[in-house]
């Protein structure tokens, strides 16, 4: 904008976060006013603060991504740096669960000077946070995690029965270029609609084996198996696919049985999980 930077999603660390700082200076040196989190995962939040000394004003995010840190905060926090510690860099310097210092439901707008900024949920699908961030002056959006292009969709906290739907909310929407949550960004609204197409798909072959399994009365590492057989021809190459698939197949294992809303992901579980996938 005219009169500052805005941040979408923070780092997992505020020591990873002075790479983000250093990229953006060489850009401007307008002060990073706003960070938005399009949802909560600890590894996209934790390094909010990090921010604080170039001017942070506000940390946005969903009334629902609030209520997730509240009911699950600590707990994702200790599960994800037990999984994946390093993606967490000088993890020492995170001071503890990013707090959202301005909450919205349904949409908001920012004027960052003459720049326009929409901030809106438009349904559930990653997470029951999900905000997107768009530019109507330039038709671009940020997806956060909804939307991946090539690579697995993490659906450990997933609302699998709803994704595809709010995807094509956000087709609808037709935006020219979209940053989808990992992968290259999508430049041209060609490649913005075969993004969601992909990860519809992705998400939609994920739950369909996960019913079909859960029809036949299969446990958990049955159904892994049987997830298998109709993901790994398709997404078996993809980045990150063999680190999701277990978390995914769990969560689409509990929709699929009656399991509405995700259970909390802590290290025990995580466990948990592992066991039920290794049992003779």
């Amino acid at each position: 904008g005219d009169d500052g930077v805005m941040i979408i999603d923070a780092t997992a660390t505020p020591v990873a976060a002075q790479g983000v700082i250093a990229k953006v200076r060489e850009i401007t040196d307008l002060p990073i006013k706003y960070v938005v989190l399009t949802h909560y995962h600890a590894v996209r939040v934790l390094g909010a603060s990090g921010y604080k000394a170039e001017g942070l004003e506000q940390i946005i995010a969903s009334k629902d991504t609030w209520d997730l840190i509240v009911e699950r905060g600590q707990q994702d926090m200790d599960s994800e740096i037990g999984r994946f510690p390093r993606l967490f860099q000088a993890v020492e310097s995170v001071p503890g669960l990013t707090w959202p210092t301005m909450t919205f439901t349904g949409e908001m707008t920012v004027w960052m000077g003459k720049l326009e900024v929409k901030i809106k949920q438009i349904g559930r699908g990653h997470t029951k946070g999900d905000t997107i961030v768009y530019l109507p002056s330039q038709n671009i959006c940020f997806s956060g995690d909804l939307v991946e292009a090539d690579a697995a969709c993490y659906s450990g906290d997933a609302y699998l029965s709803e994704w595809p739907q709010t995807l094509e909310r956000l087709a609808a929407m037709k935006f020219d270029k979209l940053v989808p949550g990992r992968g290259p960004t999508l430049m041209t609204p060609d490649t913005v609609q075969k993004g969601l197409a992909y990860t519809r798909d992705y998400v939609s072959t994920l739950y369909q084996a996960a019913q079909e399994a859960v029809a036949q009365g299969k446990d958990l590492k049955a159904t892994m198996a049987h997830a298998r057989t109709r993901m790994d021809p398709k997404f078996g190459q993809v980045f990150i696919y063999e680190h999701c698939l277990p978390f995914n197949v769990t969560r689409a294992h509990d929709e699929a049985s009656g399991i509405r809303d995700p259970r909390i992901w802590t290290a025990e579980r995580d466990q948990q999980m592992w066991h039920a996938l290794q049992a003779d």
